[in-house]
């Protein structure tokens, strides 16, 4: 099983300024939305543009290339020209730390 890996303090990322983290080569965009944190692949499935620099609305990040909108909580792609979600992947809060997990390949 993969390792959780501290991304942030609590209090770090504020609703609607996503945090950017590498991990082994992936981009993830970390969230803080409705008092709870997610984490989404920071990809756009269309074109493979990144997510991140997108306007965020009512729960959605909208690529800001083409307009696709995928939900933050889910990953799933909303509308086209986006139609496969992006990868999401775990999220805890322990203590004072963020924790991310990338069990892609358990």
């Amino acid at each position: 099983m993969a390792d959780w890996i501290t991304v942030a303090s609590v209090g770090e990322i504020t609703p609607g300024a996503p945090k950017i983290v590498d991990i082994d080569g992936t981009l993830i965009a970390i969230f803080h939305l409705d008092g709870d944190y997610y984490a989404i692949e920071d990809v756009c499935t269309h074109d493979g543009g990144l997510l991140t620099g997108g306007k965020i609305e009512c729960g959605e990040i909208i690529c800001p290339r083409h307009g696709a909108r995928f939900c933050i909580k889910t990953g799933t792609a909303l509308t086209p020209p986006a139609y496969e979600a992006t990868t999401i992947f775990p999220v805890r809060v322990q203590g004072n730390e963020i924790q991310v997990q990338d069990n892609r390949w358990d």
